[in-house]
Parts: C-alpha cells; structure tokens; sequence
C-alpha cells in the first residue's frame, strides 16, 4: 500500500520547519502524533443495546478498526446506570492508520461540515494534546446516511509528544489542520 502521504509530508517538510521555528538542536525533541483516540459516549445504551451495535458499527466504519466497548465504572442512581454496563465505545488508532485518518479529517470530512469555518484553536489542554468533537458522524463519508437510526457525535483526540501547547499548534497547523483565525 505504501507510506501515507502525510506521514511522506511530516518527515520531508513539517519536521524541517518545526525545527526551524523552536530551535531544537536533537530530532528527538519535535513533536509528533503518538496516536489518535475516538470515542462516542452513548448514554442512552443502558436503555436499548441496539443503539451500542449500531455506534460499534459506524466506528468501525470510519476508523476501519473494531472500537473497545466502554463500560461504567461506577453506579449512578440517578441516571439509571449500573457498574459494568455498556455506555460507550472508542478505537485508538497508530501508525499508518493514524496518519490516513487525519488525512480523510482534514481534507474530506472537515470540509463537509455545515458552515464550517474552522475547528477552534482552544481546545489544547496544556500538555500538547488537542481534542475535537464532532457533532455528526454523517461528515465521515464511511458512513451511510440511510441506515442511520440516529444523528450522534465524537470527539476525536490528538495525543502528541509535544510538551507545550503552542508546539502542538504549529504540528497540527503544518498538517494542514483548518484552525478559526
């Protein structure tokens, strides 16, 4: 299949340019994405388990991995919610396949959203990590419109190796990440 070109594009161009804008003497010390996580949080699952099948099937449609089924870790009387059950699902993705997400990401699902005009630059968490949630799967092209049973979000989270916010930033704008000015 080859090498993913954004990951052809981070070893020929970004990594000169980070290294350039921080001043970093090893090429240890620039930032990379370690992995990506995607979770759907499914609180109506306790209610009807159709509604976790069909999460598991539309995650698994869009990252092209089988996603963890996430479980309660405590019991909560008020939302009817009992220890163990299923409330969720999530996929971690590595590699090669980390690399053609946030390429499918940025260039085709992005810019399907409805009156798009960026992803916000807010949503770092000090320790050069980025989260973004999405407020419809139906962006992702893997999924199909008609057999959805409902409209649900994800948030899809950047771990990098970055040690600041502002190095995580310029990673991300250098893969062509379309931040709100």
């Amino acid at each position: 299949m080859g090498t993913p070109r954004l990951k052809e594009r981070y070893e020929s161009e970004v990594r000169a340019k980070l290294q350039e804008h921080f001043g970093f003497k090893s090429a240890m010390q620039l930032p990379r994405v370690e992995k990506i996580v995607l979770n759907m949080g499914l609180g109506e699952a306790s209610k009807e388990p159709k509604v976790l099948e069909s999460a598991v099937k539309e995650l698994t449609a869009i990252t092209g991995r089988k996603p963890y089924v996430t479980a309660a870790r405590k019991s909560i009387a008020n939302f009817k919610l009992r220890e163990g059950q299923a409330i969720g699902c999530r996929v971690t993705l590595r590699r090669e396949q980390m690399y053609e997400f946030i390429d499918r990401l940025i260039n085709v699902a992005l810019p399907r959203v409805r009156d798009f005009r960026g992803v916000s630059s807010k949503a770092f968490d000090g320790h050069g990590n980025y989260s973004l949630g999405i407020t419809e799967q139906v962006i992702f092209p893997e999924v199909d419109y008609d057999k959805l049973d409902k409209v649900r979000g994800l948030s899809i989270t950047f771990v990098t190796s970055a040690n600041t916010d502002d190095e995580c930033f310029a990673l991300l704008k250098h893969f062509g990440m379309p931040f709100r000015k």
